[in-house]
């Protein structure tokens, strides 16, 4: 192929395989089962590839920042893909496979291709990497290593490089820098807290990797919160949780505790001590980066798995993405017909078909204000928006505190209308009617949901097949205990959990006989039939309250977009 931009090696190594080219990006946490290497992602295109062993092909990763620790297990175990290549830029996969070279001596090579290259290598049915070449099916790309990145480091920084803080700071800052020059960051800037994602325990690889940096000495030097887990920490043996499971996951959390974490455990840490707008923090967790940079106007890169410890230790992040003013302007403008009259569930089938409509870039999206979304409903959108897309942020006109001027006179535009909302509905909504679970909370439910569930099922009780569950904060769930909302749910036969979420629940917790799920939540609409083998449908909380209560709720559409 005659003058064909070459492929950056991001990070080096020889391959050969198969060549996967997936049709969208992917999430690796919740899209790929880390045992087999298989796309398990009920909603994707290429549902059933088989990953291990093949040359990736993906324009970018997209959804949760555990993905990094999905990308470690199946390096750990053998069933990593061959290659990753990537068109765009891409952080969460590739720093997985940093660990796993850096800390374990697993290669997975990482390259960028410019876009008639990567069009050109998805055509072709194998390929192999070489230090000097892509060689597939007669087409030869050559591969070059990046230009050394400027990267200043401060003197504090080349201290902790050098072992000044232990060396637990040392391979914190060895990785840090790594990923900044892969991300082509100029410097490090300081964040005044982290967010460590890191704690729910996707396999073996993400407990290796706590303990080894624990075993050298790492401790946090900025306040740091943790993530929902994999387990109730203080429950799971009374929950019959087999102690395979329990005792790793419980360990992981402990980790991360004895090298200075708060355990707050929970994927909401918004809902109890929030940014301020303008203050540089180093969150995981993708609703709760993008609703950090989104809704509060706090600064935080969508930092990978793993990547969230070393930001924590160092107190530093690469300046890159969202820390930069230029970085956090939108690039598509979405114009959204919001229909009238329409209750909670709109939030996040809306961010669900914006995140779609723009999965690489940060959108604009209009037609919202008149809806008055309060903070629940702003959670909702970022969680089911970061399902679908790879961007940290998007604004919203009229109400995000960035959003005026955030798009240039000549922002290309994208609709959503009626129709595109009502297929979405039924894309996320479909599934048998007889339901035997109830999922609210995904992320964490807020004191004004519960209390809500509590008011719409007025002293109704839940019928015999049924079960619910309402995962929430410790906080959140001291809260509801001191107000009388947790008593009125139980006596529903509402069950509350501490700890872990709806993307990190397991059996037995999640019910073994459950089948088929209604929930509240776009995130675990998307994520649950992967995570758990269920059909898992989209639906309002009347829905969620009338199969609760009866056992079956049909398949239809809300009254405001009939």
């Amino acid at each position: 192929m005659t003058g064909i931009e070459p492929a950056l090696s991001v990070l080096a190594g020889k391959a050969e395989g198969p060549v996967v080219a997936l049709a969208e990006g992917l999430s690796f946490w919740g899209g790929v089962d880390p045992a087999t290497g298989e796309v398990v992602d009920a909603h994707h295109p290429d549902r059933g590839a088989r990953l291990a062993g093949a040359v990736v092909a993906m324009e970018t990763s997209r959804g949760s920042c555990s993905g990094s620790g999905v990308v470690l297990e199946l390096a750990l175990a053998g069933k990593a893909p061959a290659a990753l290549v990537f068109r765009e830029a891409e952080d969460v996969a590739t720093l997985g496979a940093l660990v796993a070279a850096e800390m374990f001596g697993r290669t997975l090579p990482v390259l960028r291709l410019g876009p008639a290259a990567y069009a050109a290598l998805t055509r072709a049915r194998s390929a192999r990497i070489g230090a000097d070449a892509i060689l597939a099916d007669g087409l030869a790309i050559p591969v070059v290593a990046p230009e050394p990145a400027a990267l200043a480091l401060s003197a504090t920084d080349r201290a902790m490089l050098d072992g000044a803080a232990g060396e637990g700071a040392a391979q914190a800052m060895r990785i840090l820098v790594a990923m900044a020059r892969q991300q082509g960051a100029a410097r490090l800037v300081d964040v005044t807290r982290a967010h460590i994602d890191g704690c729910i325990y996707a396999g073996p690889a993400n407990l290796v990797f706590a303990e080894a940096m624990e075993a050298l000495g790492a401790r946090v030097r900025v306040p740091t919160t943790t993530n929902a887990i994999s387990v109730d920490r203080d429950n799971w043996r009374r929950q019959g949780v087999p102690d395979a499971f329990g005792d790793p996951a419980a360990r992981l959390a402990d980790a991360y505790v004895r090298m200075g974490c708060r355990p707050t455990f929970t994927c909401a840490p918004y809902l109890d001590d929030a940014p301020a707008a303008g203050e540089a923090i180093g969150w995981s967790e993708s609703n709760a980066v993008i609703f950090a940079n989104s809704v509060l106007g706090a600064r935080t890169a969508k930092h990978p798995d793993f990547l969230d410890l070393c930001i924590a230790v160092t107190g530093r992040a690469p300046e890159v993405g969202p820390y930069r003013d230029a970085d956090r302007r939108a690039r598509v403008v979405i114009d959204v017909d919001m229909p009238g009259q329409a209750d909670a569930a709109v939030w996040p089938l809306v961010g669900y078909l914006v995140g779609h409509a723009a999965p690489d870039r940060i959108p604009l999206v209009t037609g919202l204000a008149a809806g008055r979304p309060g903070r629940d409903d702003l959670k909702a959108l970022c969680a089911a928006f970061g399902t679908t897309s790879a961007a940290p942020m998007l604004h919203v006109a009229g109400v995000t505190p960035e959003a005026d001027g955030a798009a240039d006179a000549d922002t290309p535009h994208v609709a959503i209308g009626r129709a595109d909302l009502a297929a979405g509905w039924r894309r996320l909504a479909d599934g048998p009617d007889e339901v035997d679970l109830v999922a609210v909370g995904s992320p964490h439910a807020s004191l004004e949901e519960c209390r809500a569930l509590a008011d719409a099922l007025a002293g109704r009780r839940r019928h015999d097949g049924v079960a619910a569950i309402v995962t929430a904060g410790r906080a959140v769930i001291a809260a509801a205990a001191a107000d009388g909302t947790r008593a009125r749910l139980a006596a529903a036969g509402v069950e509350m959990i501490p700890d872990l979420c709806w993307c990190s629940i397991s059996r037995p917790v999640f019910p073994e006989k459950a089948r088929t799920v209604i929930t509240t939540s776009g995130k675990y609409a998307h994520y649950g039939p992967g995570l758990s083998g269920c059909a898992v449908r989209l639906g309002t909380l009347a829905d969620c309250v009338e199969a609760l209560t009866t056992g079956r709720v049909p398949v239809r559409t809300p009254d405001w977009l009939a």
